[in-house]
C-alpha cells in the first residue's frame, strides 16, 4: 500500500521527503540536471504517488556527491562507474567513504568505437565471436547496433600492441583471462593490507568524516605505490621466465 508524502514544514526537515523542484533547491542544481541524472542511472527511482516522485535522504546524498566529483573534474561517465556499485539507500557518509576508496582506482574515461573499427585496428577480419570473448573479460561492452564501449583504452591499446606482434587475439584473451584473475587475487591482497594497517579501525567507528580526507590521501598514495611494487615484480619474474625459456630453446638445439 502507498503511503502518502510527509508534509513540507513539520517534523525533521531532514528527513522530510521532497519533490524533483524542491530536491533540486535543496542540493544546488536544475530541476532538468536531476532528470537527467536520473536517466543515466546515477539516482534511484524515487518513491511514486499517483504522478508524483518523491525524493528522500539517499536521493541528496547521490545528488551532492554527483555535484562534487563534477567540480573536481570528473565526467557523468565516470560518476556512473563509481555509483554503479554503491548502494541504493547509501549515506553521504557512506557515499563519501565508497568515492574515496573506489575514483583513485577507476580506469580511463571509456571509449566508443564500431565493430569494423575494433577489427581495423586490430588488423584482422571482424568477428562477433571475438568481440563476444572481450565481453566476457570486461574489456567492451555493447551498446547498439554495432557499437561497442571500450571500458578500459588503455588496456585495449596494450593488447592490440602484442596482436601486432603476431600473437592471436584468441590466445591473448585466453591469457588476459587468466592475468585478470591473478590479478584480482592481487588487488584482494593490497586491500586487506590496507585494511589491516589500522584502516579497519576506521570502517568500524563509522567513518568519522573528519577523518575521511586522510583516508582519500592514503588511498591516492597507496595506487602509484602498489602500481610500482606490481611491475617491479613483474619485470623481475618476466626476465626470469624469458631466461629460461631461452635456455631450454638452447638446450635442444644443441641437442640436435
Amino acid at each position: 500500500m502507498t503511503t502518502p508524502a510527509r508534509p513540507a514544514g513539520t517534523g525533521d526537515d531532514v528527513d522530510r521527503e521532497l519533490t524533483v523542484d524542491e530536491l533540486a533547491a535543496r542540493v544546488g542544481v536544475t530541476v532538468r540536471n536531476v532528470r537527467a541524472y536520473s536517466a543515466r542511472g546515477l539516482l534511484p527511482a524515487p518513491r511514486m504517488v499517483g504522478r508524483t516522485g518523491y525524493y528522500g535522504r539517499e536521493h541528496v546524498a547521490r545528488l551532492l556527491l554527483v555535484r562534487e566529483m563534477l567540480a573536481e573534474g570528473y565526467s557523468l561517465a565516470m560518476i556512473e562507474r563509481t555509483l554503479s556499485s554503491a548502494p541504493a539507500k547509501a549515506s553521504t557518509a557512506t557515499l563519501a567513504l565508497h568515492r574515496a576508496l573506489l575514483a583513485p582506482w577507476l580506469p580511463p574515461e571509456p571509449e566508443t568505437i564500431t565493430g569494423p573499427e575494433l577489427a581495423a585496428r586490430a588488423g584482422v577480419p571482424e568477428n562477433s565471436a571475438l568481440v563476444d570473448r572481450l565481453v566476457e573479460i570486461g574489456l567492451v561492452e555493447r551498446v547498439g547496433e554495432g557499437t561497442l564501449r571500450v571500458l578500459d583504452p588503455a588496456l585495449l591499446t596494450a593488447g592490440l600492441q602484442v596482436v601486432a606482434l603476431g600473437v592471436p587475439p584468441d590466445a591473448l584473451i585466453d591469457a588476459q583471462a587468466r592475468v585478470n584473475a591473478l590479478v584480482r587475487e592481487i588487488a584482494r591482497t593490497y586491500v586487506q593490507m590496507f585494511l589491516d594497517s589500522g584502516q579497519q579501525a576506521f570502517l568500524d567507528a563509522g567513518a568519522p568524516p573528519e577523518q575521511l580526507r586522510r583516508v582519500q590521501e592514503t588511498v591516492a598514495r597507496l595506487q602509484p605505490a602498489a602500481a610500482q611494487a606490481l611491475l617491479a615484480a613483474f619485470r623481475t619474474e618476466m626476465a626470469a621466465a624469458v631466461e629460461q625459456t631461452i635456455e631450454a630453446v638452447l638446450s635442444r638445439l644443441a641437442e640436435k
